[in-house]
Parts: C-alpha cells; sequence; structure tokens
C-alpha cells in the first residue's frame, strides 16, 4: 500500500516511538505520533509500576483511607492494580454510607405505616420464645385473648416425650394409614383439627372418641397421636381466658380449701389432654402462691378423673397422667335409682356433685337425638359443684359444632341458671318441673346473658357462613408431623366453639360484678376507655368474634355487644393514635375497650334454617320468601298449548333421568289441563 510523504529508509523508525497512521483530507495515509501523560496516583516510576510481580502484591495492602481492608487479591500487572484500587475505594465509600444512615434511623423515630408493614409480615409466624416489651393500652391488655406465648407449646417432659416413647414401638407409617382411615384421609378433617384445606368436607364429628369401649392397639396410637394435640391446645386456651376473667383468686382459692383436698377436675371427651393442660395452668399459679416463702416439696393438691373406656387407650394415657383416676363411663346420675348419692370411680367413692371443673370435650356431635343431648348436659349438670362449679361445653370450630353449642347454652339460660342480666322468662305451666333455676354466670366468651344473635332460629341451618368459633395455634410435635406428612411448617390452627359456665359462687368469694347490660353499656364502649381512670368491667366489653380487618389507615372490627347484637366498628387513624395503634394489635378474641369512631349494624349470614331481620345473606332471603317457584315456559298457538318445558337447575347434579322428552312433555301437558290450563 502506497504511504504519501513517506520514503523506505523513514519506516525505520525506533519502535519505542508511539505512532499511529491517519487518513489525511487527500485520502493517502500519514504518521502520526503521539504521546500520554503519566498518572499520579501511580509510582514515581512507570518502569516499577509495569515490573510489578505477584510476590510483591501480595505483600504491599492496597491504601485505604478508613484504615480498613476489604480485598485480599494479587495484581499481576498495572491494569490489574488500578482495578483493584478502584473497587476498594468503592468499597469503602458504601461502607461509610451504610454507617451514616444507620446513625441517622436510630435518631428518627419509627414512622407507624413501616410498623403496620412489620404487623403484616409477623401475621402467620409462631411466636419467638423470648420476652416483647407491649406497649398496648391497660385496657387493652386486660381484654386480651390470648396465651403467654400466643403460640402454645406442649410441654415435652410432661406430655410429649412419653408420647413419643409410646409411638417409638409402632412404625409411623401403620399409624398415619390407621389415622388417615379413621378420620377422613388426608388432613385428617374427621379429627379434632379443622384444616383450612378441607373445610368444604362434611361436617362430622370426632370419628374416635375416648370413651369406645373397642379400641385396637394401632387405633389407640393413631388416637394419641392425631387428637391429644390439639385438644391440648383448645383446652389450654379456654382455661387461660376464664382464669383471665375469674382472677387468680379463683384458682387460689380451689387449692387453699378447707378440706385440704385441692381442685377436682372431670376430663370427660378430652381422652387425658384436658387434664394435662389443667396440670400445667395449676403448676403456674402454685409456682406463685409459693414465690413469697419456701416452696413446697410436694405437687400441687387436687383429685383428677378422666373417662376412657378402652383398656389400650387407658394404658397408654396413664403414662403421662399421674395420680389419676379412670372411669370406663360416664356415671348416670339422671336416671340412677339405687344409690343416686355416691359416684363409684374406683378404690372410693366420690359424692355426688364433686367435680369443680368439668372439660365436656366432643360430646355432643356424636349424639343425633334431642334428647340424647339433653340427657348429657343434665347429668353433667347434676355432676358440677354447686359452689363455684365451671362447666366447660367445647365442639369443632365449624357451623354444626356451634349450633351444638349454642343449643346448650341457650337451655342453660333458660333452664339451669338465672342470673341479673337475664332476660325474664315467661312462668312455665308444666306441673311436674323439678328443676330450680339457681345463681350462676356465663364466663366466656360472651359478655352478655341475652339469647345468642347467632343462633336466633334453633337447630341445624343449611348454609350458615357466620358462627361463634375461635381459634389457637399451637406447636405440632415431631409424631404429628409425620402422621400429617408436613414438611413446610411446623404449626397448626385449630378451631373451636365452647361455652364456660360458672354454677352458684365459691364460698368466702365474691362473684364478679354485674354490669347493667343495657344500650348504654355498649354506648359507653363505643365512646371509649382510653382516659378513663376507672377499668372497666369485662362483662360490659364487647368482644372480636372475627379476625379485624386491617387495612391502610383504618381497622373494621366485627364485634359480639354487650346487648346481643352483631355491629361493626371502624376505627381509623383520625379517631385516636392509641386507639389506632391498639386495634392493629388487636387479635381474634379479644375483647375491646377503647371505642370506636363509626359504629353499624352487621348483617348475620344464617343460611336456610334461621332467617333473621335485616339478613343480608343470600340464602337467607330465599328461605323467607319460601320454597323457589316452578318455571314452565309454554308454546300455544289458536289451537291451545300444544308443548311445554319445565325450567331445570343450572348449577348441581342432574337427576337420573327415567323417561324420554315426548313422555315427560305429554306428563307435564296433563298436569297443567288438571290444573285449569288448556
Amino acid at each position: 500500500m502506497p504511504v504519501a510523504g513517506l520514503e523506505p529508509e523513514e519506516l525505520l523508525r525506533d519502535p519505542s516511538k508511539k505512532v499511529l497512521l491517519r487518513e489525511n483530507p487527500d485520502g493517502q495515509l500519514e504518521e502520526f505520533v503521539y504521546g500520554t501523560k503519566t498518572s499520579d496516583s501511580l509510582p514515581e516510576s512507570s518502569e516499577e509500576a509495569t515490573e510489578i510481580t505477584p510476590v510483591d502484591a501480595a505483600q504491599s495492602e492496597l491504601p485505604s483511607e478508613a484504615g480498613l481492608s476489604y480485598i485480599n487479591a494479587v495484581a499481576k500487572n498495572e491494569r490489574e492494580y488500578n482495578a483493584l484500587l478502584k473497587l476498594q475505594k468503592d468499597f469503602e465509600k458504601s461502607s461509610l454510607r451504610a454507617a451514616e444512615e444507620d446513625e441517622v434511623d436510630e435518631e428518627e423515630p419509627i414512622e407507624e405505616e413501616e410498623e403496620e408493614e412489620e404487623d403484616e409480615e409477623d401475621e402467620g409466624v409462631p411466636d419467638a420464645m423470648f420476652q416483647t416489651v407491649s406497649r398496648v393500652h391497660e385496657y387493652t391488655k386486660i381484654g386480651q385473648w390470648r396465651t403467654y406465648p400466643s403460640t402454645v407449646h406442649l410441654p415435652k417432659a410432661d406430655f410429649v416425650n412419653p408420647i413419643s416413647e409410646l409411638l417409638d414401638r409402632t412404625d409411623i407409617k401403620h399409624v398415619k394409614e390407621t389415622a388417615e382411615k379413621a378420620f377422613g384421609g388426608g388432613g385428617l378433617p374427621h379429627s379434632v383439627a379443622t384444616p383450612e384445606a378441607r373445610k368444604n368436607a362434611p361436617q362430622k364429628a370426632v370419628a374416635m372418641e375416648a370413651g369406645h369401649h373397642r379400641m385396637s392397639e394401632i387405633e389407640a396410637d393413631a388416637y394419641i397421636a392425631t387428637n391429644l394435640p390439639g385438644m391440648y391446645a383448645s383446652v389450654m386456651s379456654i382455661l387461660v381466658e376464664i382464669r383471665k376473667r375469674l382472677g387468680s383468686e379463683w384458682i387460689s382459692k380451689l387449692i387453699s380449701r378447707g378440706n385440704g383436698e385441692g381442685p377436682r377436675v372431670l376430663d370427660v371427651g378430652a381422652g387425658g389432654a384436658g387434664l394435662a393442660a389443667w396440670q400445667q395452668v395449676l403448676q403456674a399459679e402454685w409456682d406463685i402462691m409459693s414465690e413469697g416463702g419456701k416452696k413446697p416439696e410436694h405437687d400441687p393438691p387436687g383429685k383428677k378423673t378422666v373417662v376412657v373406656g378402652s383398656n389400650q387407650l387407658r394404658e397408654r394415657i396413664s403414662r403421662f397422667l399421674d395420680n389419676t383416676t379412670f372411669l370406663p363411663r360416664l356415671p348416670d346420675y339422671v336416671h340412677s335409682v339405687n344409690n343416686p348419692d355416691i359416684l363409684d370411680s374406683g378404690e372410693k367413692p366420690l359424692p355426688k356433685k364433686s367435680f369443680d371443673i368439668i372439660i365436656a370435650s366432643h360430646l355432643l356431635m356424636p349424639l343425633k337425638e334431642g334428647y340424647q343431648r339433653k340427657t348429657l348436659l343434665d347429668n353433667l349438670w347434676e355432676m358440677l359443684s354447686p359452689e363455684g362449679g365451671v362447666l366447660i361445653v367445647m365442639e369443632k370450630g365449624h357451623p354444626r359444632g356451634f349450633e351444638a353449642v349454642a343449643d346448650v347454652r341457650s337451655r342453660l339460660l333458660n333452664e339451669f341458671i338465672v342470673s341479673p342480666s337475664s332476660d325474664p322468662q315467661p312462668e312455665t305451666i308444666e306441673v311436674e318441673n323439678r328443676r330450680v333455676r339457681e345463681d350462676g354466670m356465663i364466663i366466656a366468651p360472651c359478655t352478655n346473658h341475652k339469647a345468642c344473635p347467632m343462633y336466633l332460629t334453633p337447630g341445624l341451618s343449611s348454609g350458615r357462613k357466620d358462627f361463634c368459633h375461635f381459634s389457637q395455634r399451637f406447636i405440632r410435635p415431631p409424631f404429628l408431623q409425620k402422621v400429617l406428612g408436613a414438611s413446610h411448617r411446623n404449626h397448626e390452627d385449630i378451631n373451636f366453639s365452647f361455652i364456660a359456665i360458672q354454677r352458684g359462687k365459691l364460698p368466702d368469694m365474691e362473684p364478679p360484678p354485674f354490669p347493667e347490660q343495657g344500650g348504654e353499656m355498649t354506648d359507653r364502649a363505643f365512646k371509649g376507655y382510653e382516659n378513663s381512670e376507672e377499668q372497666p368491667n369485662p362483662l360490659s366489653l364487647p368482644r372480636n368474634i372475627l379476625p379485624p380487618l386491617k387495612r391502610r389507615g383504618h381497622v373494621t372490627l366485627d364485634l359480639c355487644t354487650p346487648t346481643g347484637k352483631i355491629e361493626r366498628w371502624t376505627v381509623p387513624k383520625s379517631f385516636s393514635k392509641k386507639a389506632y395503634h391498639d386495634a392493629r394489635k388487636a387479635q381474634w378474641g379479644d375483647l375491646w375497650a377503647l371505642g370506636a369512631k363509626t359504629r353499624v349494624s352487621r348483617p348475620i349470614r344464617l343460611g336456610r334454617g334461621g332467617t333473621a331481620p335485616n339478613d343480608g345473606g343470600v340464602r337467607a332471603r330465599a328461605a323467607a320468601q319460601g320454597n323457589k317457584p316452578r318455571v314452565i315456559h309454554l308454546n300455544a298457538d289458536s289451537s291451545g298449548i300444544y308443548s311445554a318445558q319445565e325450567k331445570g337447575k343450572k348449577h348441581g347434579p342432574s337427576g337420573r333421568r327415567t323417561k324420554g322428552k315426548k313422555q315427560q312433555m305429554e306428563d307435564l301437558l296433563k298436569e297443567l289441563k288438571e290444573e285449569g290450563f288448556s
């Protein structure tokens, strides 16, 4: 290629010179000599910089203004050295900037919106076992429904380990197969559990009861592995709430009773899980009473009795229940004639009405007939102590379970107890009515003694959407995890409906005062007790019957008020900063004491069986209108009706077709002719 202006001898130049060829305006190439400036950050001699060896780079650290070293690498040449130096400075700047931002965050107050996001993220995660500082109002804390921690941890030494040792004798695969066969398949929907994935399953009773007399070895293992953990968590939640409403004096009075025998507890239906939960509550109260002086060496006093029908199940439960009397069946006081004043419970007869606490768990739903449930309730009431005895009736947390508990509540209020706030009852005209109504009160969950707003019509209600129930989270033990085949989470939420009623009062103990449960108390609770110096009575506060709806800037609470009505209260941020903060912390089942800004009546969706005024449910409106009218499409001309077709259902499986279309039309025309159509 010809090069303009260059002779052949001139091309032989010093190779150290930096020469480039560039095109001139005439299109020819010309020689161009260039030079570079040396950076000040490099060493004084460029030759020394280019001659950096790996050994020198490893021995010399990269310079840092903050005296920090982030990079430990070897530069083989000048280019790598410059790149590592720049990376070192970038790391240093980012670390200093993060430290300054942390200092600013510590000085600035925590914003409300950030706290709301944290609350929403924490929902659904089990509690950690560490102490937290509560910033809620004093009256909000009094009304909280929860254990501490709010996720129940089953006691290892007294409950989990003995059951685990029993189940180690059997392959867990066989236990799982037996449990799924007995309790409705995967998720065990027909056990005491209420799995979310099987909420549309048939609402049946617990398939296997503790009172069953025929139970094989493997069935007994399946029963204690699947039912006892959930029953323990449910009973523990109820006992904690009862102690809050009656006060710690209730248990201390039972312990220090004059005869020294302590509280007498009967567990019917929970298979010993209720007694295990009661033992933990009793031990905690015993430790509090013993803090002042030297702690006694013996365990807290008391008598425990459990009804277990199967010998195989009795043998297993006795491993973790000490000093417990086992009964093969529930004694019948209602129909006893020969010896009605004693109860044969083992070596020593117990006097009639000798139990201070009766835990009746999952007993009503297996009884299909109303007279059977009535007899069971009469029998339990006869065994309950008239001196402050507490009766707990619990069922599964679905509509059928709630209706069974609500029926018990209605009977107890109308036939068994009378309280200062009860509605006046009409005078009975039955001559043979032997029952005399006694003093008593509903401890939980109701804060009123009115008719239940969700059970206005007795009996079953098809399509019910709203029903009173509560939830308790617990940590599954390892054996239950294996039975369920669960691997992604180790906690479970169990739903239940219950009623706790006290008969009479304990001697030397003043019963809780009954407020006047009229509209005035609800109006006062709506205004709120945030600035009140006098502590409100828990029986005058509304209770959350559903999880609060937490939205940005406001919280909506569905409450059952002391007047026996379901209302929806809204607590916005503009109402009160403290009330809004506590409303975001409120949970399902809490009593609410800080008021609200707005309130409206909440329609109750009771389904087909229970219609109520202002009911917003579609099924309830259809039930109020009566049977659905028949729709028949007619085709007619001048001679009359020549064809007819009845409109069928749009949804649901079609019935079995027994006749052809022509025959069906002829039968329909014949029916219309008989009705006067032609």
